[in-house]
């Protein structure tokens, strides 16, 4: 990386500065941390980010192929088919995990990506925060293709509204005041002018959705979806309006993208930026090194259902096979240098695309631990998520 950038902000660190850096930003949600933001953002020279950009540039070529498109076709479970499916997906999000190549260069890795949208209005608050409280050298961004934050918002903006008023345009979610993300809702309200709405408060009449605002019943013309459907059907959500049904409606992030670039894509993606993957249904005979793989449920979110030590007789005893991947490991390259350890980090490259995918922004999750998520860095500091910074 960028050693004597990193030397200059580890001597300014203070808890005090990043105590009061939280507790501005989780004035948000008034006070109430839902997840751990990291003591540092992390400096990219500029080796990485060219790295970054090809990797993900190259990932977006194939996403684009016929060849994907016909072999995505299946990725959206019949019963959650939605109709009027657009050309291709609003919101992409790929995440690469940073490694070191044979000669010990740092090398981006695909981990994850997804046709679906997250923190897209959180990022740009960080980005505001790091430069409130740290110094962020000059000429570092965290946008990319030029964009500052007010342009980054006209884009997003668009993406959202499209031709609407943001009075009928809704954010869809499950109990989104009970979310962890929900301070990027908030964010989104308060510069796109939609309101978060809880998936089971719409109300159906004909071809018709609305929600309610202070009383009045208001239209729904189109909706920036953040509808988990593996939360909604694990928690057996009640709601009024079936989404397989035909609705006057559009969708800011149609829901059949979260199906099909997702980790349903990944076996589908072949170079050297992308693990070895294999869907398990088409495996004869598993790997002999089998503790260099890790097995991946299809449908999931959030790391959920991942398993990391992974033995023949366990694989053999999963009777849905079609739902699950495995995926060679990645090993982490000891990245930022902290108080007491290096981390390792995972960069997520966000796009909009809404006449052609533009790469806008970007996520940094860092981590101590075998894992990135929560349960593997309890008890550890200089973790969870910030952002990147390249010239």
């Amino acid at each position: 990386m960028i050693p004597e950038i990193r030397k200059e902000f580890n001597s300014r660190y203070s808890d005090e500065v990043y105590n009061n850096y939280l507790n501005e930003i989780w004035q948000w949600t008034n006070g109430e941390i839902d997840f751990r933001i990291s003591e540092t953002p992390l400096f990219l020279d500029n080796n990485l980010t060219d790295r970054l950009t090809e990797a993900a540039d190259s990932i977006l070529k194939i996403l684009q192929t016929e060849n994907f498109k016909r072999n995505s076709f299946n990725a959206v479970p019949e019963e959650l088919y939605v109709p009027n499916e657009d050309e291709h997906p609003l919101f992409l999000q790929i995440d690469f995990a940073i490694t070191k190549d044979p000669n010990g260069n740092l090398e981006p890795k695909l981990i994850e990506l997804q046709g679906f949208p997250s923190l897209y209005s959180f990022q740009t608050e960080v980005d505001r925060l790091n430069r409130k409280y740290y110094k962020i050298p000059e000429g570092f961004n965290s946008y990319f293709n030029g964009l500052n934050e007010e342009s980054y918002f006209k884009i997003l903006k668009s993406a959202i509204l499209g031709l609407h008023n943001p009075e009928n345009v809704i954010l869809l979610e499950i109990e989104p005041d009970k979310q962890k993300t929900r301070i990027d809702f908030y964010i989104t309200g308060k510069k796109i002018g939609i309101k978060p709405v809880c998936i089971s408060d719409i109300v159906k009449d004909g071809k018709n959705l609305y929600y309610t605002d202070r009383g009045k019943k208001v239209k729904i013309e189109r909706i920036y979806n953040r509808v988990i459907f593996d939360e909604l059907l694990r928690r057996n959500i009640k709601y009024n309006f079936d989404f397989r049904d035909q609705y006057d409606v559009e969708w800011a992030g149609h829901p059949n993208w979260f199906f099909k670039i997702s980790k349903h894509s990944l076996p589908l993606i072949k170079g050297g930026y992308a693990p070895e993957t294999f869907y398990l249904s088409s495996i004869n005979e598993y790997p002999e090194n089998l503790q260099n793989y890790v097995l991946k449920p299809l449908y999931s979110f959030a790391g959920s259902g991942v398993v990391v030590d992974l033995s023949k007789d366990l694989l053999e005893k999963i009777d849905n096979r079609e739902n699950y991947i495995l995926q060679k490991k990645v090993e982490y390259a000891p990245l930022i240098e902290t108080p007491d350890q290096f981390s390792r980090a995972e960069i997520r490259m966000m796009y909009i695309w809404i006449d052609e995918p533009v790469l806008v922004n970007n996520l940094l999750r860092t981590s101590k631990g075998r894992m990135m998520g929560v349960d593997f860095n309890k008890g550890k500091t200089w973790v969870g998520s910030n952002i990147a910074y390249h010239t």
